[in-house]
């Protein structure tokens, strides 16, 4: 008889998760401190833009073009429906409260950070993209880290394969990544703006798998009592 994949301990991933909701909410702390105050890093965004945009070629520009686009937030809603259609086929209740808590949760904390923050922006005379809304944190970003972050736990938690599980996590990682370096590319955000992202949006992913776990290890003791 198949028996579920192992996993770490309940106290081991308790503790992982809330230090990762720490470590992340910390350096998003830091990271929005320095944008607000103008400190360094500000500089630095510019220096990194401004390198990027002049040192854009063709190709890749069209590349970063379907990648930025096959990741929107329209791209990540149907996507996010489609994930869900199957949780709810295969009958995980409570990886379809995961993902529904960390998309919904998370994009809406995004666009709560983007009015509190309010940044401008990157211009260009000749951009490949014009927006009007605000740009600290990278939407786009936010999603990719949500989406790919729920779907990676997902699969890493269905299988044995120790190597398997580090390379689900490895390419949900480079998916991010890519993601955030598109938006840098395009002119769409600053470098301190996918990080923002990213980092908010892994400390609420982290946030809403740990509370999810816990509630379904209450629920399971709860059973067994």
């Amino acid at each position: 008889m198949k028996t579920q994949p192992h996993s770490i301990s309940p106290r081991a991933l308790a503790i992982a998760g809330w230090a990762g909701f720490a470590v992340a909410g910390v350096t998003f702390l830091t990271l929005a401190w320095n944008v607000a105050s103008h400190a360094q890093l500000v500089t630095i965004d510019a220096k990194v833009a401004a390198f990027l945009h002049e040192n854009a070629a063709p190709a890749f520009t069209r590349f970063m073009l379907v990648v930025t686009h096959a990741n929107s937030t329209i791209a990540m809603t149907i996507l996010g429906l489609v994930f869900a259609a199957v949780l709810w086929r295969m009958k995980e209740r409570y990886w379809l409260l995961s993902l529904a808590l960390a998309l919904g949760g998370g994009m809406t904390l995004n666009v709560l950070l983007k009015h509190a923050y309010e940044r401008a922006r990157p211009h260009f005379d000749d951009p490949f993209l014009t927006l009007n809304t605000f740009s600290f944190p990278s939407g786009h970003t936010a999603g990719a880290t949500l989406f790919y972050g729920v779907l990676a736990a997902f699969l890493v938690s269905r299988t044995f394969d120790h190597g398997l599980r580090v390379l689900v996590v490895t390419i949900a990682v480079a998916m991010v990544m890519l993601v955030a370096l598109s938006r840098m590319y395009l002119g769409a955000h600053y470098l301190s703006d996918v990080l923002a992202a990213a980092c908010s949006s892994t400390a609420w992913l982290a946030l809403c798998l740990s509370s999810v776990h816990a509630l379904v290890r209450r629920r399971m003791a709860m059973g067994a009592a």
